[in-house]
């Protein structure tokens, strides 16, 4: 999972982007970058850390330019410590690309074969960014006639020939220097990307592109639509929009687990308000709850703040139970879902939560969680809520459980890291030491989030081990999992 923003602007884009990145910091913790154009010229700045951390004045003031794009990440390719891992990624040639992505390609292997033995490029990292940088790069020289300038069309052709090439999810925003920004969506639309007008105040045009919407509103900027799958947006410098269809059969199946965890709530990807889908995942879960769990010895439902608090209000409303918050969350400790390493979400666990004596002690607590995924912060959770005296504990999830590798962009690689896999309900409960353990069915979850939408399907594969590019083999898993960096 990463953030990415690009945006064509008539004045200096650095500050925009940045203030963009901040909003989007939630989806990525490891690393940031800015690149911006001035003119042929790109500056870049990328670190590890946090966007607040990472861009002193004087980087700034180096991000010349009016058009630009940033990225936020947290590894799923490459190694974390790694700064040459950072986004976002150059090529010089043709013209001159800077790319930023937010995915996962699944033919790395194939590509880089390819990359080395028939394009002739040359890789420095282990980040699949860089593939498709150069993927790009190596299509668009292709298109490029001597002696003529670019023109969208040629840009397009390009962008068909890396859907051909690449396989995976792919929310990318790239650069060309002198000509304008180039934004596209895998075929399947896995991961979101959102295109995003307004007018200055002499009524010339300012596009971006971003991975939520709330990047949008925060910028002043009308939400035109989200980028459809296999889409691609050109938009010169001089603020001219052009877009096309470049996959052969484009199919919406967007990511669930951005609805059940990944987005902020007061996003809306793909027509579908996060905040919204997440009050019927409370509302799904009730009647699940009900059958299964003894609701009339449960004195209060409790949260774990923050993406749950809308599934726990609808469970406590539809119960009929008194809702509390038990947790108090320290805001200065990041996602411990997206922390590199075992150890370092264990630890982080009780240094993000606490929970209140005064609100446990001699209760029944019903504790609702958007997930269960590797179990380190649900079991940390039901130890704390019984120490500070909870009575009995009933753990749910408003998600289903979570069996499968994503391989598609989120840090679930291997199977033996997901505390449901191979494991049936029962066992999960006695490993996370709660009396009753309750999860999301996955066809409630499947229509909580489409409802009122005209999203059909959803990309669910770590939920049901169905993968909807249709190439990932039991080979390739494990492959992963051999090769996956601690």
């Amino acid at each position: 999972m990463c953030g990415i923003v690009g945006l064509v602007s008539q004045g200096p884009a650095n500050q925009s982007i940045y203030d963009a990145l901040l909003l989007l910091q939630h989806r990525g913790q490891d690393s940031t970058g800015i690149a911006t154009v001035e003119g042929h010229i790109h500056h870049m700045h990328k670190t590890r850390g946090h966007v607040r951390e990472s861009f002193r004045t004087r980087d700034m003031r180096a991000l010349l330019g009016t058009m630009g794009l940033g990225h936020v990440r947290y590894a799923t390719k490459g190694a974390a410590s790694n700064e040459e891992e950072a986004q976002p990624f150059y090529v010089n040639a043709p013209y001159g690309i800077v790319l930023v992505h937010n995915g996962n390609l699944t033919n790395t292997r194939e590509l880089t074969r390819e990359l080395f033995d028939i394009d002739r490029r040359h890789l420095n990292t282990t980040s699949d960014t860089e593939l498709l940088v150069n993927v790009l790069a190596h299509e668009l020289q292709g298109q490029v006639r001597s002696g003529s300038d670019l023109d969208p069309g040629q840009v397009f052709d390009a962008v068909e020939r890396v859907h051909e090439r690449v396989e995976g999810s792919y929310a990318t925003i790239a650069t060309i220097a002198g000509h304008g920004l180039l934004a596209f969506r895998d075929p399947f639309g896995i991961r979101p990307l959102i295109l995003g007008h307004k007018l200055d105040d002499a009524g010339r045009p300012e596009w971006v592109v971003a991975s939520e919407s709330l990047v949008l509103e925060s910028g002043g900027y009308e939400i035109v639509r989200d980028v459809a799958p296999g889409e691609a947006v050109f938009i010169e410098m001089n603020g001219q929009m052009h877009s096309r269809q470049c996959a052969k059969n484009p199919r919406l199946v967007p990511c669930s687990f951005e609805y059940v965890y990944l987005a902020r709530p007061d996003s809306v990807m793909n027509g579908i308000s996060v905040y919204e889908a997440r009050l019927r995942l409370g509302d799904r879960l009730a009647n699940t709850i009900a059958q299964y769990a003894p609701t009339g010895d449960i004195d209060v439902v409790m949260p774990i703040p923050d993406s749950s608090r809308p599934a726990a209000m609808q469970v406590a409303r539809k119960l009929g139970i008194e809702y509390r918050e038990g947790f108090y969350k320290n805001r200065y400790v990041g996602r411990t879902f997206i922390m590199p390493g075992q150890a370092e979400r264990k630890r982080s666990v009780r240094q993000k939560l606490n929970a209140m004596s005064s609100e446990f002690k001699g209760k029944n607590i019903l504790i609702v969680d958007d997930s269960i995924v590797r179990g380190t912060t649900s079991k940390e959770i039901v130890e704390m809520a019984r120490a500070a005296g909870a009575n009995e504990v009933t753990f749910t999830s408003a998600a289903p459980p979570v069996r499968f590798p994503h391989v598609y962009g989120i840090n679930m690689p291997t199977r033996a890291e997901l505390i449901a896999h191979g494991r049936k309900i029962p066992d999960i409960n006695r490993v996370l030491g709660s009396d009753h353990l309750i999860y999301q069915e996955i066809g409630d979850m499947r229509d909580a989030i489409i409802e009122g939408s005209d999203v059909t399907d959803l990309e669910m594969s770590c939920f049901t081990g169905e993968y909807v590019t249709g190439t990932v083999s039991p080979e390739y898993l494990s492959w992963v999992e051999a090769n996956q960096l601690s």
